[in-house]
């Protein structure tokens, strides 16, 4: 079908991030101008494309790139800082299952948040937010005050999901896949493998309830093509934040564990990522289960970073986050500063790893530990918003528990969750909660 063919923006991305990536162009350079000058709509050039993108993977990396990046459990290990000390877990009882559900909850919260504004630029969300003196933004977005003109003005498009629209947390890819973590765990146990993963999503996941990476690699299996190959053939997308978004339920499962949460986001990650890519699910699973034990968002974006190489381009992103806030800067700044970094309206920036990953860093250390201010300084600054408001919404649900989220940002899913996974599409989230507990005995017993 055509949108599984490989398209112009595919190959404009293949070379963006073999630059990042730090390969050596030069023996490619005029191919890429010949292919990109081809109608990739003619099926009879998608050969011509796929040879390229068969060059591409293979090229050497430049002698004087200075990052370190490993996509090989062992070699990310080999390659990590010290990690900060954390306090220990009482693994049973229940403030840990009301923290699980805090997490469950503030994952589809922090995600509704941001779903009716994602692909939006500043120009949209933060016109939007000015023109109905919702600014800053402090709760849901609503369809309700908006008008024609207005949303014809800000080019405010249809599809979107606003909060006065819903009566429970709506189908997003970002809350299929940690209902899919919870799957795997619960079907193949605390030793499933990356074949598991491939397998789970072959049976239960059509292919068109994913994105990018993920339906790339759907791709590739189906044509058997297995893990680890999977993730790297002829896939521009393998650093972008779809790998980030499945941690989640790897960061419940293995509370105040960081280690063996970020091992588990490596088995799902490496089907369909490599390098940045990995480490964004590594790092965001590690950074939950160090919720679990602590509250300070400094020692958790530590946490996180103690589980992937010190040498790698998301470390280098997240330290400087951390500078920022360590000097002083204010909210607004960092905002900017991340602007002038990546480009939002390039579609490989916009949906990056790192670029997301420095907003969850922004939200978690400029919400000052307020869930509501948390989740919102993680919509703001736009790019990928449902996704960086989910990831930040389950550190700091898993930090507050859920008997301490406020009612007005929970209310409105009434503890439910619609999927697209097979065999969970209408689920209580107080259910998923139970299910993480009854996981986590097994996992950690």
């Amino acid at each position: 079908m055509e949108t599984l063919l490989l398209r112009k923006g595919d190959i404009e991305t293949e070379r963006l991030q073999c630059e990042q990536e730090g390969r050596d162009l030069t023996s490619v350079a005029d191919e890429f101008e010949r292919v990109l000058a081809l109608d990739l709509n003619d099926p009879a050039h998608q050969a011509e494309a796929g040879a390229l993108l068969d060059k591409t993977i293979a090229l050497p990396i430049r002698s004087d790139y200075r990052f370190v990046e490993p996509s090989d459990l062992e070699g990310i290990r080999a390659a990590r800082p010290p990690a900060p000390p954390l306090p220990p877990l009482a693994r049973t009882g229940p403030d840990l299952e009301d923290k699980v559900y805090g997490a469950w909850t503030g994952r589809c919260v922090g995600c509704l948040l941001g779903k009716p504004c994602e692909g939006w630029r500043r120009p949209t969300l933060w016109g939007y937010l000015k023109e109905l003196n919702r600014w800053p933004l402090s709760d849901y977005l609503l369809y309700g005050p908006t008008t024609p003109e207005m949303r014809e003005r800000l080019g405010i498009g249809a599809g979107g999901v606003f909060a006065d629209q819903v009566s429970a947390m709506p189908e997003d890819d970002d809350t299929n896949y940690t209902t899919t973590g919870l799957a795997i765990v619960e079907r193949y146990g605390k030793d499933f493998a990356p074949e598991d993963v491939a397998e789970f999503w072959l049976t239960h996941i059509p292919i068109y309830h994913t994105f990018t990476a993920e339906r790339t690699t759907y791709k590739n299996l189906v044509n058997a093509i297995l893990p680890p190959a999977s993730a790297t053939f002829r896939n521009p997308y393998r650093e972008w934040i779809g790998a980030q978004i499945r941690a989640d339920f790897f960061g419940y499962v293995a509370p105040g564990d960081p280690e063996r949460a970020a091992e588990f986001a490596w088995r799902d990650a490496s089907i369909s990522h490599v390098k940045n890519g990995i480490y964004g699910e590594m790092w965001a699973a590690a950074m939950i289960s160090a919720s679990f034990v602590t509250d300070d968002a400094p020692t958790i974006l530590r946490a996180g970073l103690a589980q992937i190489p010190a040498r790698c381009r998301l470390a280098d992103a997240i330290e400087g986050v951390l500078e920022w806030h360590e000097v002083g800067c204010d909210y607004d700044t960092a905002v900017y500063r991340l602007h002038e970094l990546w480009d939002e309206t390039r579609g490989h920036d916009w949906c990056h790893t790192i670029s997301n990953a420095m907003i969850v860093a922004i939200g978690l250390l400029w919400g000052e530990g307020d869930f509501g201010r948390s989740i919102c300084r993680a919509v703001q600054p736009c790019f990928d918003t449902d996704c960086n408001g989910a990831t930040v919404g389950s550190i700091c649900g898993a930090i507050a528990g859920r008997k301490d989220l406020p009612g007005r940002w929970v209310d409105v899913i009434h503890d439910t969750l619609h999927t697209g996974v097979a065999g969970y599409h209408v689920v209580k989230i107080a259910d998923m909660a139970r299910k993480t507990m009854e996981l986590i005995e097994k996992v950690n017993g």
